[in-house]
């Protein structure tokens, strides 16, 4: 269908190049720009740290970020 032209395309075709084009364009948009890309050894651990620190039940509140940081809540 690359040569075709929109007259000589029928509704059905019109409606599945529309959705591919709409498709392709949220995943350009919306996608993960970091997808496939490794990470830093140094970026890993500090990971962990926080995780570990979650787990430790040592997080702050949204409220109390908010509130450190001005911000109304």
């Amino acid at each position: 269908m690359e040569h075709t032209t929109i007259a000589d395309m029928t509704v059905d075709d019109l409606r599945k190049l529309i959705r591919d084009t709409v498709i392709q364009t949220l995943s350009e948009m919306l996608g993960d720009p970091d997808e496939g890309l490794k990470l830093r050894d140094e970026f890993k651990l500090e990971l962990q740290r926080a995780l570990a620190t979650d787990e430790a039940g040592k997080t702050i509140s949204a409220q109390e970020v908010a509130a450190r940081l001005g911000l109304t809540w």
